[in-house]
């Protein structure tokens, strides 16, 4: 019995043995082709990544022209490690294709994905660092991904919307700046410039105001119980909901300061054919 296990040991050994000189050489060889493909792929996607930037592509594009570069150098390289292990690529391939359109089937949603992500990669309807409003969400743009693109709320939350929900919906790309809306009412005996003069000059002290675009200080409407101002300057989308409330009390505290009176809604009553 002991001779047994010692002779079936003998021969895995030997079996071993022989494996390893037919195929170790042509393994370490296949293994020393793949580190050189990865080393000789971050090679290449530097220096493509240091032309388009040079050339002023894109930096969203640019990342993905790069990695395509770097997969094409670590295929071609694979390719060659598999020739060195005697694989036939003919059968491996066709395979690869069987396999791949079941795998097409069952993952539409991720593909359909990738096809809108290089729909805005290629088209660019916005760009990273601008403020967007897309399928009920906005915020400022941090990343453009293949499949989803991240935005950052001003509440300091992050919104990750899948590409696919993207493409096709109503856009709406603030870019990098955006107009505030403030809306004040002043009674109707108030002499109006007496009320625009203060908002303006408040508004050119205002250290989150743009000079340029100009602000808009407009009449609105008239109101049921005052007269409506429309107060709407520029600012930078970082300070949009700071300048939003700090100048909705300036105008407050301004029009308190001058004695401008901001009237509550009120309604006059009659009654008719009392007795």
């Amino acid at each position: 019995m002991i001779d047994e296990h010692l002779q079936t040991l003998e021969h895995a050994q030997r079996t071993a043995i022989d494996l390893a000189i037919q195929f170790g050489p042509k393994v370490m060889a296949a293994l020393l082709i793949l580190a050189a493909g990865y080393f000789v792929g971050r090679w290449t996607s530097r220096i493509a990544d240091s032309t388009l930037a040079k050339i002023g592509l894109d930096e969203t594009l640019r990342q993905l022209l790069t990695r395509i570069v770097r997969i094409f150098v670590l295929a071609l390289f694979l390719i060659m490690a598999l020739q060195n292990l005697g694989v036939e690529l003919l059968p491996l391939l066709a395979g690869l294709g069987v396999a791949g359109a079941g795998i097409a089937l069952a993952m539409q949603g991720v593909l359909g994905n990738l096809a809108a992500g290089l729909t805005i990669i290629f088209t660019r309807p916005f760009k990273v660092g601008e403020y967007i409003s897309i399928v009920e969400e906005e915020g400022t743009v941090e990343e453009i991904k293949l499949f989803n693109t991240v935005l950052g709320h001003p509440d300091r939350s992050r919104i990750v919307i899948p590409n696919r929900k993207i493409v096709g919906e109503i856009l709406h790309n603030y870019g990098t700046l955006r107009q505030l809306d403030v809306v004040v009412g002043v009674a109707y005996d108030t002499d109006i410039r007496m009320a625009l003069d203060p908002i303006r000059d408040l508004l050119a002290a205002h250290p989150k105001v743009l000079a340029a675009p100009e602000p808009v200080i407009r009449v609105l409407t008239l109101a049921d119980s005052s007269v409506q101002i429309a107060v709407r300057p520029w600012t930078t989308v970082a300070d949009f909901n700071a300048a939003s409330i700090d100048i909705t009390q300036a105008v407050l505290e301004t029009f308190r300061d001058r004695g401008i009176a901001i009237p509550f809604p009120q309604r006059e009553v009659r009654l008719l054919g009392a007795a």
